[in-house]
């Protein structure tokens, strides 16, 4: 069962921040749902909600360097 706890991120091909934030009664385990819904070829991150900010004012100003993107690559 998926971890509600946790979200992953990705940087789309466009290089804005996306965010999977797992449905509550998702059976597949984070890991699983990264490598199936991550497009193919893109490295995700897998994080603490409570990392994720909660002020979406400038949500498409989020950044990452691709470097931190470092648990896995979409499927």
């Amino acid at each position: 069962m998926a971890d509600q706890t946790k979200r992953i991120i990705y940087k789309q091909e466009n290089g804005t921040i996306a965010i999977i934030i797992p449905a509550n009664n998702e059976t597949r385990t984070i890991d699983e749902i990264a490598k199936k819904d991550v497009p193919t070829g893109l490295a995700y991150k897998i994080v603490e909600a409570s990392d994720i900010s909660n002020d979406k004012t400038f949500r498409n100003a989020w950044t990452i360097d691709e470097a931190e993107l470092t648990d896995g690559v979409g499927d």
